[in-house]
């Protein structure tokens, strides 16, 4: 019985279907579909009411019962072509394109599957286009930006998506060009951080490299408006910010090697006025108290950056002259500020180092003695006018100021020390009862003292009140400064006890059989104290760098030879390189001078001292930012220390830190890589690339990834005879991912540079290809991004081996990644798989079915 009721209500259904009832049809069928198990019924009823899903445009509805059918039998025409129908609305093209397919195997033929198959080719090739086009993926965040209704998340996401768009020409353009910079302004006026920060992340990306977006956008956006995002109290948003203005600067000065024509040079004809402005914006910002100690660090950072030439040889010193004469006085407020004192300007460990570095550089820029009598007497003018018998914060600040100064260019630290009353001051402000006066007053003795004449005044007038002070106050900072300063004899006296207080000596290795052979011949075997056992010499190391060690310790080393022995700078650089074995205080030693105090133990001294003081700053140079730990040129002399650190003769742990403190100098600037290429650290550093130990191949893989940027080391590469090529390939398949990192990182750069090496790296291995896709599938998206990146490379290089590829496995690979909805973490790799399916698409080899 319900069999038969079944067949009615399915004519039923029928009848309503061709009188175009279309809902009473869909309704005899459901209830048909109840009362039946005949497997030809059903996939008939889920057939029909497919249909009826069809006319009334329940595409979804209508796609699950045509998947039912074709379950029941796969074979069944009507629904295969039902359900394509319905993909096809549903804007699956892809899956509807499969099921014509099928159809049209089946009935060759029909005419009709033959014209659906055609216009989903063409439809299919259009959403590739669209898909992967930047205008497409430029508009689609712009319409999720601009709609009220959006999500929080989605619009972070879209702000985000926009962040990665703005670094790519096409995307930056299409941005400016569509009410972007506008739009960006909006995100900025949301007052929300991650949105802010997005949007100035987009506006760097969009600066970079165009002076006429950079001009157009410094204008529309206001430098006063990014200065103050600059002053907050937020680490991430005032460098975001800096980065921004470093892009501008970059873009206005020329520094982007571009070559302006047409219109983008009729808008830009005179850069100046607004590099001006922004100088004088981050004046003012020195001096301000509404800026946060991050914000000043970076207007100063990029004063440091911007203002003193690059390269001597360049005759025009202006920007420098002019920051001089309107901005010195605020340089040197900075230098002088005393952070227990009231009104004390927002301060970070690093400002007052980074104001002392502005100033010796802005010195060392200056051309002529006129200039740098000039520079002296604003400086004098400046501290005169702070003594006040009546004010002495006014004596405090106005003796900081001079060892701020003494920190920078020493020789007009020490013309200051000769004006009247400045040393006399220092020494009274010994004998005050405040803990800051004290304190200032004798870390500018230690800068002093260290010229004979100077120790000598200190000595005949000081020394009393300094011992009085050691024996009084509970300070050890003010302590320390004491001892140092008390009696120029006793440098090597101090270097010794600094150098017990931080285990620094040679400790032999002691062999566990040799003390059993001892002690069974009843001799007597030295132990160890308890308090030489790591923790407590850490915890001496900590209290001796929080009392200002290493602003002592930079002082001795200024002193005259006459004082400074060759032993007592081995000792030095013994107590230096224990102070810096903990990453976590090396900042510390940093911003008390100590990076720029190591050069001269690293170049000058006994051969132990130099390779003690050499492994100190290649501990330093790791971690560092090294336009703050080797300010100016100084930065070169670092160079061959740490080169000579690479010999064989030197233990493991000093090749590694050598190996680490290279790869942070070579990516500073190609500058710093001739260098390193000019000191002939390149054989050494493709010796650790073959080394059995990971640490060590790892380091000098990342090393070389740097290096192969400068174009002598590119040329190594070329040039025949060689497997430099081979083996950076070969490591990209080893399975340690920062190998796998460093080594596709060099390779995408080498293959970017030159398409010779893009065919040569087919021909090294036989494995290329394999790893290239492991590369291309890796779990970390780096790896993974470096990888298509390469691909992209090769792809680009020549049409016979882009043929080669996309016959291989790679563009399935390339495919699925390209299809993956972007999020901000993976926009990258996706974009450039999406590159790479575009450039296949131009050679004209993909097809709609791949």
């Amino acid at each position: 019985m319900a069999e038969a009721e079944a067949v009615q209500l399915k004519e039923e259904g029928n009848r309503h279907f061709q009188l175009q009832d279309y809902k009473a049809a869909a309704k005899s069928y459901s209830q048909a579909l109840k009362l039946t198990k005949d497997k030809a019924l059903l996939a008939t009823l889920y057939r029909n009411r497919a249909a009826c899903g069809l006319k009334t445009e329940s595409y979804a509805q209508a796609a699950s019962d045509a998947s039912r059918a074709i379950d029941i039998n796969s074979s069944d025409i009507k629904a295969l072509f039902r359900r394509c129908q319905a993909l096809e609305h549903l804007g699956k093209l892809d899956q509807a394109f499969k099921d014509v397919q099928r159809c049209a195997a089946l009935e060759p033929r029909n005419q009709n599957f033959q014209e659906t198959l055609r216009r989903l080719n063409a439809s299919i090739q259009e959403k590739l286009h669209v898909q992967f086009s930047t205008d497409s993926r430029v508009q689609n965040m712009f319409d999720i930006l601009l709609d009220e209704k959006s999500e929080a998340d989605r619009l972070e996401k879209a702000a985000n998506n926009l962040i990665v768009l703005g670094r790519e020409e096409a995307g930056a353009e299409r941005i400016f060009q569509n009410n972007g910079v506008a739009l960006l302004l909006q995100l900025m006026d949301t007052k929300r951080p991650e949105l802010v920060l997005a949007a100035v992340r987009t506006l760097s990306g969009m600066c970079s490299g165009h002076r006429a977006r950079a001009t157009v956008l410094l204008h529309a956006v206001h430098i006063d408006r990014l200065c103050s995002l600059m002053a907050v109290d937020n680490e991430e948003m005032s460098l975001a910010v800096c980065n921004l203005l470093q892009a501008i600067i970059d873009s206005l000065s020329g520094e982007d090697k571009r070559e302006h024509q047409g219109k983008e040079e009729a808008l830009v004809l005179d850069t100046k006025k607004d590099l001006k402005q922004i100088t004088n914006h981050l004046l003012d910002m020195l001096v301000s108290k509404k800026v946060s100690g991050q914000g000043r660090d970076q207007a100063l950072n990029l004063l440091n950056k911007n203002v003193p030439r690059k390269n001597l040889s360049v005759h025009d010193n202006s920007r420098t002259i002019y920051v001089v004469d309107n901005g010195l006085r605020k340089i040197l407020k900075v230098v002088g500020q005393v952070p227990d004192l009231p009104n004390c300007l927002p301060l970070t460990d690093n400002t007052r180092m980074l104001a002392s570095i502005l100033i010796n550089k802005l010195y060392d820029d200056l051309r002529c003695d006129p200039e740098r009598d000039h520079f002296r007497k604003i400086c004098e003018e400046y501290i005169t006018a702070k003594f006040d018998p009546q004010n002495m914060d006014k004596n405090v600040i106005a003796i900081q100021t001079v060892s701020g100064v003494l920190q920078g260019p020493f020789d007009l630290g020490n013309q200051l020390l000769g004006l009247k009353g400045v040393m006399e001051m220092m020494v009274a402000l010994c004998g005050s009862d405040r803990e800051v006066d004290q304190l200032v007053a004798v870390e500018a003795l230690i800068h002093a003292s260290t010229k004979l004449s100077r120790a000598t005044f200190i000595i005949t007038n000081g020394v009393s009140l300094l011992k009085q002070i050691y024996k009084t106050t509970k300070n050890e900072k003010i302590k320390i400064r004491t001892l140092v300063t008390s009696d120029k004899t006793i440098l090597y006296s101090v270097a010794t006890i600094l150098v017990n207080c931080t285990n620094s000596y040679d400790v032999k290795e002691v062999i566990p059989e040799l003390v059993q052979l001892a002690k069974f011949s009843k001799q007597h075997v030295p132990e160890e104290h308890p308090k030489d056992k790591k923790d407590f010499v850490d915890m001496r190391v900590k209290r001796l760098l929080k009392a200002g060690v290493i602003s002592a310790l930079a002082c001795m080393v200024k002193a005259d030879s006459a004082i400074l022995t060759d032993q007592t700078k081995e000792l030095l650089a013994r107590v230096f390189l224990a102070l810096c074995d903990s990453s976590k205080d090396r900042g510390t030693v940093v911003a008390q001078g100590g990076g720029k105090a190591l050069i001269p133990l690293a170049l000058e001294g006994t051969d132990v001292g130099k390779v003690k003081a050499a492994h100190a700053l290649a501990k330093i140079a790791a971690v560092s930012n090294p336009d703050i730990a080797f300010p100016g040129e100084r930065v070169y002399e670092v160079v061959r220390p740490l080169v000579r650190l690479l010999d064989t003769q030197r233990d493991g742990l000093q090749n590694y830190e050598a190996l680490l403190g290279l790869t942070n100098l070579s990516g500073r600037s190609d500058k710093l890589r001739q260098k390193i290429f000019k000191e002939k650290a390149l054989p050494d550093i493709e010796n650790y690339m073959f080394e059995n130990h990971d640490q060590l191949r790892q380091a000098a893989t990342e090393c070389m990834c740097n290096m192969v940027l400068n174009k002598e080391v590119q040329e190594r590469f070329l040039a025949d005879g060689n497997d430099r090529l081979k083996l950076v390939v070969l490591l990209c398949g080893e399975d340690d991912d920062k190998l796998q990192n460093a080594a596709a990182g060099a390779l995408a750069m080498l293959t970017a540079a030159h398409k010779k090496l893009c065919l040569k790296m087919t021909q090294v291995t036989t494995q290329w290809l394999e790893i290239l896709q492991r590369l291309c599938l890796h779990d970390q998206l780096s790896v993974q991004h470096r990888g298509l990146v390469i691909a992209y490379n090769l792809l680009q290089a020549d049409a016979e081996l882009a043929k080669k590829l996309v016959e291989s496995e790679l563009l399935e690979i390339l495919t699925v990644v390209g299809k993956q909805e972007p999020d901000e973490k993976r926009a990258a790799v996706i974009q450039t798989a999406r590159e790479c399916l575009i450039k296949c698409m131009d050679y004209g080899f993909i097809k709609p079915v791949s």
